[in-house]
């Protein structure tokens, strides 16, 4: 970890940006009391993630069945009414 005043910064802001995309963390100073951080950001992934049903999975017919009326009073779906 680097820490570097304001104007230090401001002179050669190119020099410690560089450095930042080696993995270093700056820390930012004013009158020599930090108030800040420069860190790298994680890597991006490498592939993007699917969203939704991944392919080549299919949901089976029974999902769409009614469900048993013993799990619907369970969940207070059916019977609780007075």
């Amino acid at each position: 970890m680097i820490r570097v005043n304001i104007a230090e910064v401001r002179a050669d802001l190119s020099r410690y940006l560089a450095r930042v995309e080696r993995g270093e963390t700056v820390t930012l100073c004013r009158r020599n009391v930090p108030i800040a951080e420069i860190r790298p950001l994680r890597a991006a992934p490498a592939r993007e993630r699917p969203i939704g049903i991944d392919r080549g999975m299919t949901v089976p017919a029974s999902f769409f069945e009614p469900l048993p009326d013993d799990l619907l009073r369970a969940f207070g779906g059916v019977g609780d009414e007075p």
